[in-house]
């Protein structure tokens, strides 16, 4: 990471008339001002060595070459595209863009790369497009890295009348990221959100290099997910029929994201946030639907494993071998989140566990996150565990689980005294759902837990080595937004992510600062980041993903104009 970089000069300070509109910002991009634009024949190559290239390989370079063809997001300039008719007119032609893997790189599919181990990721890639020549090229040690690199030089380029062009040639880019972990954390339990939605967000989440679907996919309130174990428990557990992520569903989207650079950490929350489970399993679960809920749960309705039950041990084993065994990915997170004391102590079942037993809650605990933990080892997968299990209940964990830092930031420093690997998701910086009030009833005054509402600038300003020593700063795999669905469904899942998502994507693939050494809350103006990501919400929109205004469109064509000290 101790390169040089050569940027923009509108990255330095000084604002030209137009924006280089990637999103992320690569790690080091040199460009001039020699107008370009693309052929209408403009074709994308594979080099000599591909002479059976994978199959998602080509369906990108497919993509590519119609969102190339398909995209009509014009400048934001006063005038629009219109502005730059005259410069299109003279503008040197590009005909091709050439694809090559470095010599003696293995050529494996996109989606084998995605599910490699998260830190053994190859995303680099290098991307050369001349202003004297008709060919372009990307060059990648991996079909992952084409697959970025393909990512990047979309976003090269806008539309005025079908013509693709850009104003900025040559342009030459060396990237990667900072970390491998770029994620976004999606509750599809609380409501319930059809395959379609799942599918757009992981497009949309591949256009600015995101690397992880975390996948909150049961919860209390319903369990939509078809375990082949026990179909019981979305028979009974979940919404409806309708509302019931099939095993063919899970299939689909995990291919799906795999071949689009994502990997699928799947999260079976346990032992608490387990409610629904007892819809068709009662006797696992104690104070299932207690009241009142605030007494013996986070959020309605109550409810958690009776995790001294040797019975409730051996189900939890199977329901996990049975999810573990048809994920292809790397990992897998056991939750563990804002267990409830009382629900137990107040259980007699478990009292009377505990007593036969000679154990106490805590000696439950902890047998039982090995017990599920140990399956997912025995998958071949890292585990995951939420940060308060191992800060609050000091519940011992395998040396390669990785934490999921969630509460407050400031918990990050202790996870890493532990010595533990852990991604950031601090609810104080990246928790999308806050801010919109609070969604009980009977509450006329009420908030949300964790007001006020994250702008994009809040999560922009995210330092991943905050309060961490240098030396444990290789514990940071990297970082996720969330959302929380409790107010959120498929009418409102594109304007409550998007574009804010983004922030967090460049976060962690620039890392602490940007390239030029600037410090993300330093770049927040309308004439650097904004600029930027007011582009990428315009381009979002043109394909379809309705994400929502940052700005009035006045500002926007205005780059800096509405900005706090303008």
């Amino acid at each position: 990471m101790a390169h040089k970089y050569h940027l923009l000069a509108m990255f330095l300070g000084t604002f030209a008339n137009y924006v280089v509109a990637l999103w992320p910002i690569p790690r080091s991009i040199s460009t001039g001002t020699v107008p370009l634009k693309l052929s209408s024949a403009f074709t994308i190559h594979l080099q000599a060595e591909f002479s059976d290239p994978p199959s998602d390989l080509l369906s990108a370079i497919s993509r590519a070459r119609s969102r190339l063809s398909s995209d009509r997001f014009e400048r934001l300039v006063i005038g629009r595209g219109a502005t730059d008719a005259q410069a299109i007119q003279s503008a040197h032609v590009l005909t091709s863009l050439n694809l090559a893997l470095l010599p003696g790189s293995p050529i494996r599919s996109i989606a084998e790369e995605s599910t490699r181990a998260i830190d053994t990721k190859s995303e680099s890639y290098e991307l050369s497009v001349p202003n004297d020549l008709a060919v372009a090229t990307l060059t990648a040690n991996s079909t992952l890295g084409l697959l970025r690199g393909l990512t990047t030089f979309e976003q090269l380029w806008y539309d005025y009348k079908g013509t693709k062009y850009m104003l900025n040639g040559p342009v030459q880019i060396t990237d990667n990221p900072a970390f491998p972990y770029r994620g976004f954390s999606f509750d599809t339990s609380r409501n319930f959100y059809p395959v379609s939605d799942v599918l757009r967000t992981l497009d949309a989440m591949s256009w600015v290099k995101l690397s992880i679907l975390y996948w909150h996919i049961i919860d209390s309130q319903s369990f939509p997910l078809d375990v082949e174990a026990f179909p019981e428990l979305a028979e009974k557990g979940a919404y409806s029929t309708d509302e019931v992520y099939t095993r063919e569903d899970i299939k689909q989207i995990i291919q799906y994201a795999n071949e689009r650079g994502i990997d699928v950490v799947m999260e079976m929350d346990s032992p608490g946030h387990t409610t629904a489970i007892s819809a068709a399993h009662p006797e696992h679960i104690a104070c299932a639907a207690k009241s009142p809920w605030s007494k013996y749960a986070s959020e309605p309705p109550a409810g958690q494993l009776r995790i001294a039950s040797p019975s409730t041990l051996s189900f939890a084993r199977a329901m996990f071998d049975s999810v573990a065994a048809t994920l292809p990915g790397t990992m897998m997170s056991s939750g563990g989140d804002e267990v409830n004391l009382p629900c137990w102590e107040e259980d007699e079942q478990t009292m009377a566990d505990l007593a036969a037993r000679n154990i106490s809650i805590a000696d439950a605990l902890n047998e039982f996150v090995q017990t599920v933990q140990g399956v997912i080892t025995d998958h071949g997968k890292v585990p995951f565990i939420k940060s308060d299990m191992v800060l609050t209940h000091n519940v011992p964990v395998v040396n390669d689980t990785v934490v999921v830092v969630w509460q407050t930031s400031e918990d990050a420093a202790a996870v890493a005294e532990r010595g533990l690997r852990f991604i950031h998701q601090p609810s104080n910086y990246f928790y999308l759902d806050c801010g919109a009030g609070d969604w009980l009833g009977d509450n006329i005054l009420g908030n949300s837990w964790c007001d006020p509402f994250k702008t994009w600038q809040r999560a922009y300003s995210f330092d991943p080595y905050a309060n961490l020593t240098a030396a444990q700063h290789g514990l940071v795999l990297g970082g996720q937004m969330p959302i929380w669905s409790e107010q959120s469904s498929p009418e409102n899942l594109d304007p409550i992510v998007w574009p804010r998502l983004a922030a967090g994507a460049e976060v962690f693939w620039t890392g602490a600062s940007l390239p030029d050494g600037s410090s993300h809350p330093n770049e927040t103006s309308g004439t650097r980041a904004l600029a930027r990501l007011n582009e990428l919400r315009y381009r979002f929109v043109d394909r379809g993903v309705n994400a929502i205004a940052l700005q009035p469109k006045w500002c926007a064509l205005r780059p800096g104009e509405c900005d706090l000290d303008s």
